[in-house]
């Protein structure tokens, strides 16, 4: 069987989510079939340290404990080596039965026969999640995600409070446009001598205080394309779409934050961690990223003092946020995917990763926690985060609104090499040498070719 391509760099979150979790033996083959107690045995592979294996085997324990068939194992390895070590297994016919997957690497891996197909995971059950969480290639389902994941709008309250602008809204129907958002920033963007950008002797190369970024990560920034009126990808993610003009103009606009707006730190979109380098670092008033960050890294921060906000994304033409999640997968070497099924359809409920939900790391991945208001009380109505109905507008509802749509690597092969090669051209497009017309008509072909795979 082909081994598939080695993977590039996904969200920073799913390695922070999973360290939380992992380990096992790494050298225990798949294929065993059995246990000493006569259960059917079931590999889990990961990626995290020793220590973080231990935990995800008590975990996996109360599995094996929950009923008399299945006993899983939990087999680690460091994230460094992660895919060198699934993809030697892949060559060797020796995959584990199931394990995690990272975003980007899903529908290339099922494209080449190594993925069981899960579409009957939850049938007949009301526990399946949000459909926006299942990863299809073909038509078919082949992972869901673990948790789900949607891009937000943070804030200082601070910073507003001080310039007397009032807050971004939280309701998705008074969405700032494009323009209400960069005029905003304006407001809250201040020079070493108290000037704003629309101001008279406004010095561009002494600002003390940002009004806003935008965080420009390649599969980030897909969301402006999208809101745009365009995209990445054809909605089957068979073609390439960014070098049409809402494309471009989008990236643009992002890049003009910086570059003509002067009310967003230059940034090179290399880094997961705009919203520390920004709204936590206090040198900005608003950023866009991730709702993991709520848990990863705006806890402590709000134990320290700041006092932040969560908003619905601004909008161009259409109003659109990006959700994710990493995948849990059933590999096709498995020779018992009921089992792998089973026990992945376990691992997955929010009763078992529950210190992840209610630290605000991952968002739940069923319809009843968003529709349930008790549910989401039990969810969203902790310490951990914002005022409980400013959330609930600004993430809960938000998740599962028209405005939702699922990150490409769901449905599109290569997205790996894709944003690679996207992320390397428009380095210069922050920093304006060239423009996104330039670069990306300049590499379109080079960019079609790492959508087919074939560079």
């Amino acid at each position: 069987m082909k081994a598939a391509k080695r993977l590039g760099a996904g969200l920073m979150i799913g390695a922070l989510m999973f360290s939380m979790l992992g380990c096992g033996n790494p050298d225990t083959n798949a294929g065993a079939g059995g246990s000493d107690n006569g259960k059917v045995k079931i590999l889990y592979s990961m990626w995290g340290s020793a220590a973080d294996g231990s935990k995800t085997q008590e975990v996996a324990d109360k599995f094996n404990a929950s009923q008399d068939r299945i006993e899983v194992e939990v087999q680690a390895v460091p994230w460094e080596s992660y895919m060198t070590k699934l993809n030697t297994l892949a060559t060797a016919d020796q995959l584990p039965d199931s394990g995690m997957m990272k975003e980007d690497g899903v529908i290339q891996w099922s494209t080449e026969g190594m993925l069981n197909d899960v579409s009957s995971m939850y049938e007949g059950s009301e526990s399946q999640p949000l459909e926006s969480l299942a990863y299809k290639a073909n038509g078919k389902t082949v992972a869901y995600a673990a948790a789900n994941e949607v891009l937000l709008l943070y804030y200082n309250k601070d910073m507003f409070d001080k310039a007397k602008v009032p807050y971004p809204p939280a309701v998705l129907d008074k969405a700032w446009t494009w323009d209400d958002f960069v005029a905003t920033a304006k407001q809250l963007t201040i020079d070493k001598n108290g000037k704003h950008p629309d101001e008279a002797g406004f010095d561009p190369q002494s600002i003390v205080q940002y009004g806003a970024s935008v965080e420009n990560l390649p599969w980030q920034l897909e969301t402006w394309a999208l809101s745009n009126g365009g995209g990445y990808y054809s909605a089957d993610g068979k073609e390439v779409r960014i070098g049409e003009k809402p494309s471009i103009d989008a990236i643009q606009k992002v890049a003009d934050l910086y570059l003509k707006d002067h009310v967003a730190p230059l940034s090179v979109g290399q880094t997961d961690d705009g919203v520390q380098r920004t709204v936590i670092a206090g040198t900005t008033a608003m950023a866009t990223n991730g709702a993991w960050n709520v848990g990863t890294s705006l806890n402590t921060a709000k134990e320290e003092g700041l006092n932040y906000g969560v908003a619905v994304l601004p909008y161009m033409q259409d109003k659109v946020t990006i959700n994710t999640g990493g995948a849990n997968v059933v590999f096709s070497q498995s020779k018992h995917p009921e089992e792998a099924m089973e026990w992945l359809k376990w691992y997955n409920s929010e009763e078992n990763n529950w210190s992840l939900i209610s630290s605000g790391i991952w968002m739940p991945t069923l319809e009843k926690w968003y529709t349930d208001e008790a549910l989401t009380r039990k969810w969203v109505e902790n310490p951990n985060f914002p005022k409980y109905e400013e959330y609930k507008s600004a993430v809960v509802d938000y998740a599962r609104s028209s405005a939702a749509r699922p990150a490409a690597w769901f449905y599109t092969n290569n997205t790996t090499d894709f944003n690679t090669l996207l992320g390397s051209i428009l380095g210069d497009v922050w920093t304006g040498k060239k423009s996104a017309e330039e670069v990306i008509t300049q590499n379109l072909d080079a960019l079609k070719a790492a959508h087919a795979g074939s560079n």
